[in-house]
């Protein structure tokens, strides 16, 4: 299915049971909540799916199970990004990507690599990637920022690389991108409570967290940006604000999987080095829940 991923793209979380098996049932659960909820993509196998500590076989079977539940109803973005670029190419290219509309890579994490080193790993996959890719800059994560110049010359010099998701929370960089950008190259928000300013400023959507729980009340809100209705995009905005946060007072997907577990969509079991939401960050969630309901 094609896509020109405006809107709102779901990071979905990968559901565990209490042995911290997959849970295949309850991940139809959430993806038929949020596709009822109105998300325009989904992605799978990104940061809030917990990749990093699923093993090949898992993956696969999630990768699947996303698949057959939308149903070609949306288009499906899967994340696969690392810090060995050979191993990334080699993962892309053993994957089975029918029914996958755009690969989600981040940057490399741990290496540290240089401006030049981040550009030639992202060129080396998008030389090979039979999809679309979407650049993923998440510094906080990976310790090293893709600044402007660097994600301009790629959007530039690869047809194929049509987005970034950013989450540096770094305006000007931000600005700097959707001031040069070429056509083809969609700048996406990787941060929930930034999206309704990078919408204003020009960004076309969203990859989100909060949309697991709120599919609905958040996509409305991106939607209305989009459309330039700023009263309703802002009052939802301030409505869904201090919500956000919570989810990320103890680390993601910790607080949307214990805001799903309250919604009764699935477990808020996450696996180590992650741990589960405390009894008090239960609560907080609780209470939020009720208010914005």
């Amino acid at each position: 299915m094609s896509a020109d991923f405006t809107g709102t793209g779901v990071a979905l979380v990968t559901p565990f049971n209490n042995d911290k098996s997959v849970d295949f049932d309850a991940l139809d659960r959430i993806v038929s909540h949020t596709l009822k909820g109105g998300v325009e993509f989904i992605v799978v196998l990104g940061t809030t799916g917990e990749p990093a500590t699923m093993k090949k076989d898992e993956k696969k079977k999630v990768v699947a199970s996303v698949i057959k539940s939308v149903n070609n109803r949306v288009p499906v973005v899967i994340g696969i990004g690392g810090n060995d670029t050979a191993e990334v190419i080699e993962t892309i290219h053993s994957s089975e990507l029918d029914g996958i509309s755009a690969i989600l890579s981040v940057s490399p994490y741990y290496n540290k690599p240089s401006q030049k080193g981040i550009y030639e790993h992202f060129s080396a996959i998008a030389k090979t990637s039979p999809l679309p890719l979407i650049i993923y800059n998440v510094p906080g994560r990976t310790s090293t920022n893709i600044n402007a110049e660097t994600t301009l010359k790629l959007a530039n010099d690869h047809s194929n690389i049509i987005g970034v998701k950013e989450a540096s929370g770094n305006f000007v960089q931000i600005m700097q991108i959707l001031k040069d950008k070429p056509a083809h190259f969609r700048v996406i928000s990787g941060d929930d409570a930034l999206t309704l300013p990078m919408i204003y400023l020009g960004a076309k959507g969203v990859i989100s967290v909060i949309a697991n729980s709120h599919p609905r009340q958040y996509s409305d809100m991106v939607r209305a940006a989009l459309k330039g209705d700023s009263e309703k995009a802002n009052t939802l905005h301030y409505r869904l604000l201090d919500y956000i946060g919570a989810l990320f007072d103890e680390g993601s997907p910790t607080g949307v999987k214990a805001a799903l577990e309250l919604l009764g969509i699935c477990t808020k079991t996450v696996r180590l080095p992650l741990v589960s939401a405390s009894d008090g960050l239960k609560s907080k969630l609780d209470k939020m829940l009720k208010e914005i309901a």
